[in-house]
């Protein structure tokens, strides 16, 4: 798809102004696996309004365009990705609260949501302590971790639609499912989400939050570059577990490694380029389908182009 860069960049920069509009930016600097070529255009919307015209303005010039947050789920390809990356992480991060109502902008931190709520004796966040995300991409997929999902705590969610209108769905009506929700299937932009939280004591909340960051640092390699979960979980089974038993952890291409900590996870350990962890996904998803039938199907979303 061939659109009129310079000029379209003029435009954004008129829009959000120079400093929010860079030009091949690295996106290795804006995901967790710390892999991925440049960005053509990454831009950081700093309000509601600005995010929506800029939406509205790359669509009218026909671009492609992605919305980024954390980039926690990510890979770029090494070639980088031809169109805007539209960050929200960098832009839309306020927090307002009304009751046990705690409404956060999409580019907040879910670690920063929760330590929020926290703060305001306010339970029902506790899981999402230790999930590398922003509230907005955790809407997306329905984030959810120890027993605790978003869909849980999602009262309603402000959107801007493919047509560029800001409209207001209520939680009930999300279509949440497991890694999914309606700003997936309909390619809906999360601009915020009102959580409905309890009232209950900051110690037992703080004890809860330290209780699962412990058991999520024990057995995650969290002091390694991932994208966290590598598969979704098979019905009936556990990723971890078929990859160990398909005697594949510990398993590398390149800078890419099946963790030796936690299988489930394939982690960047030094150099690893979006070829090296695409080729040991693959290798993992023939062994696992050779030895035991299973399909793992990637957690990790794909930005850009295959090379192979």
């Amino acid at each position: 798809m061939t659109y009129d860069l310079p000029a379209l960049a003029d435009r954004l920069r008129s829009i959000l102004g120079d400093e929010n509009v860079r030009a091949d930016e690295p996106m290795s600097e804006h995901t967790t696996f710390e892999i991925g070529g440049p960005a053509q255009l990454f831009v950081t919307p700093q309000t509601v309004e600005t995010l929506r015209v800029a939406l509205d303005t790359c669509r009218s010039f026909g671009a492609p365009l992605f919305v980024l947050g954390c980039g926690s789920d990510l890979l770029v390809s090494d070639e980088g990705y031809e169109g805007v990356i539209v960050c929200l992480a960098d832009g839309l991060g306020d927090i307002e609260v009304e009751g046990t109502r705690m409404t956060c902008q999409a580019g907040v931190t879910l670690k920063d949501a929760a330590e929020a709520a926290c703060a305001l004796s306010l339970a029902g966040l506790e899981f999402a302590c230790g999930i590398p995300g922003s509230v907005g991409g955790a809407v997306f997929m329905n984030a959810g971790a120890y027993d605790g999902q978003m869909a849980d705590v999602v009262e309603s969610v402000d959107v801007i639609t493919p047509e560029g209108e800001l409209v207001s769905i209520a939680g009930d009506q999300m279509e949440f499912g497991y890694r999914t929700s309606r700003v997936r299937s309909e390619g809906l932009v999360v601009v915020s989400a009102t959580l409905r939280l309890e009232e209950d004591d900051e110690t037992a909340i703080r004890a809860r939050m330290d209780d699962l960051t412990e058991r999520r640092e024990a057995k995650q390699p969290l002091e390694m570059p991932s994208a966290g979960s590598t598969f979704k979980r098979p019905e009936g089974y556990f990723a971890g577990k078929l990859i160990i038993d398909a005697g594949m952890q510990g398993k590398s291409v390149g800078g890419a490694q099946v963790s030796t900590k936690h299988a489930g996870f394939v982690v960047n350990t030094g150099g690893a380029t979006a070829a090296d962890v695409r080729g040991l996904i693959a290798l993992v998803q023939e062994e696992v389908k050779r030895q035991f039938g299973v399909d793992l199907e990637p957690e990790v979303r794909f930005l850009g182009k295959d090379p192979r």
